[in-house]
């Protein structure tokens, strides 16, 4: 009769497996390593970029959730041209003004490729005008999720700028230590470039012992941990498109934006709202908040870039929840690292087409600014008058989508120039997901929503039509000379959906 060791060993071989060897636990425990000091995963920047097999012609991602602060785009991409790569594409969720150092990387070859949700300043400027021979192709937010998700975004190596982190790469935007040099908040769209990258580097200025928690990304995404000097400023998360106005005229605007929404059939007791970024959507929400004092009336969830003014209002129990897939000052930051009821989302989980629980999908109402809007309710966010990519798509069209109501804020003009227009410069946003445009002059509402029409007339506001809105700004300052576009494409816009909605040629100065 065969012992159980025996029957233990034909076992094994059955199973193509070793027999268990009890010396070798005990040699390993021996050997246990320390991991704040041993982790194989830290690095230096240039060791994580070889370990990581990176090459010539690869894509590396990046996100800008410390915005005008960023300090990681600039410090990778130098790296890398020192290290002499070439070919390389930037999938960045956004580029700011602080990037224009892109420019001469661009222009040695180390950078040949560019998707991003935006682009501003110099970078903007050089590439409107000819810079890439390759155009920038611009996806909104959710568009960009999604593209990452099913594969038609492909990422090599994502390089994630995180406030604090672990040796073993659990990483996330704020930090419980006394060490804590920056601090963004969400990395809502850093997430699907953590979870579907080939390879995933953390950098961090604050590198906590393990474990890391509660975490936004996991350690089982990571692949290389690098401890530099910054990784971002904090103060200037909320600089350039992201701003609190006195401007009278953004003042009336958002006052005008508000008595929509009070006068629409979906300000009730559960209603979810959204802001985009500029100063007269934000203010929006001031006049929002009396009247929800006034009548008693509290919000489901306030959802997107998170605010000071939307933290204020869940805590005086206003709002329920926040979820937050960007966090748009620092109010909103510590906000998220304490309170249970802010919860931050994936740009999947916040804005994909293709993801059945993204939250706007369940989205009630949407402030939003514009450059401009046309006749057929189209809208621009990209573009501007002088026909130099100054902007981003952000999830403009994303929420527009989804919404039940969906606002566009805007002035009837800028300077001399037109906001309403026979035909938007790029669209970015389809006029059959915008329902209503809010000037000083009136408010279009569009013919797809007549019954809005006669809600927000009953209320007694000021309802035009848009042509009235267009013929009315060609009457103040005359009809604007065409743009001096040129035939050479420098920017695809892509449909959330993933196809092509339109293309954006190069100006010429």
């Amino acid at each position: 009769m065969k012992t159980r060791e025996q029957l233990t060993a034909q076992a094994a071989e059955r199973m193509g497996k070793p027999v268990y060897d009890d010396a070798n636990r005990a040699k390993a425990t021996e050997q246990k390593l320390d991991i704040q000091k041993n982790s194989p995963k830290l690095a230096t920047l240039e060791e994580a970029i070889r370990k990581s097999g990176l090459k010539d012609g690869d894509t590396i991602s990046f996100h800008h959730h410390f915005r005008a602060g960023d300090k990681v785009v600039n410090m990778v991409v130098d790296k890398l041209a020192e290290m002499g790569f070439k070919n390389l594409h930037v999938a960045a969720s956004s580029l700011q003004d602080v990037h224009a150092p892109l420019i001469e990387h661009i222009k040695n070859g180390v950078v040949t490729k560019i998707s991003t949700s935006g682009l501003r300043g110099d970078l903007a400027k050089e590439i409107s005008m000819g810079l890439m021979d390759e155009p920038v192709v611009f996806r909104s937010h959710g568009g960009r999720g999604s593209a990452i998700a099913n594969g038609d975004l492909h990422i090599d190596v994502a390089f994630i700028g995180a406030s604090s982190s672990d040796p073993l790469g659990n990483a996330c935007g704020y930090s419980r230590s006394e060490n804590a040099k920056s601090i963004c908040g969400s990395l809502g769209y850093a997430l699907p470039d953590a979870r579907y990258a080939d390879k995933v580097v953390i950098l961090t200025d604050d590198l906590v012992p393990y474990p890391n928690t509660p975490n936004s990304v996991s350690e089982h995404d990571v692949d290389y941990v690098v401890e530099v000097d910054s990784v971002g400023d904090s103060s200037k998360i909320s600089s350039g498109a992201i701003r609190d106005t006195k401007n009278p005229r953004d003042i009336l605007l958002a006052q005008q934006a508000a008595k929509v929404i009070l006068n629409s059939g979906y300000f009730k007791p559960g209603f979810s709202i959204q802001t985009g970024s500029g100063g007269a959507s934000l203010a929006a929400v001031k006049f929002i908040r009396q009247a929800m004092i006034d009548q008693g009336i509290k919000a489901s969830f306030a959802l997107g870039g998170i605010t000071a003014h939307m933290v204020k209002m869940h805590e005086e129990g206003l709002i329920d929840r926040l979820i937050d897939v960007q966090s748009f000052d620092k109010v909103a930051a510590e906000s998220l690292k304490n309170d249970p009821m802010h919860k931050e989302v994936s740009a999947c989980e916040y804005a994909s087409a293709d993801e059945p629980g993204s939250a706007t999908h369940y989205l009630d109402i949407v402030i939003l600014s514009a450059l401009e809007a046309d006749v057929d309710f189209n809208v621009n966010v990209l573009v501007g008058s002088d026909g130099i990519i100054r902007g981003a798509i952000g999830g403009h069209p994303d929420t527009a989508a989804d919404s039940a109501l969906s606002i566009i804020v805007c002035p009837l003009l800028r300077g001399r120039i037109p906001c309403i227009v026979d035909k938007v410069t790029t669209l970015i946003t389809p006029g059959s997901t915008v329902d209503v445009i809010v000037t000083e002059y009136g408010i279009a509402v569009n013919p797809r929503r007549p019954e809005l029409a006669e809600r927000l007339k009953a209320a007694g506001l000021n309802v035009v039509d848009i042509n009235w809105l267009k013929d009315k700004a060609l009457s103040i300052i005359g009809t604007p000379d065409p743009l001096p576009f040129g035939d050479k494409v420098v920017g695809i816009v892509m449909n959330r959906d993933g196809s092509v909605q339109d293309t954006i040629l190069n100006i010429i100065e």
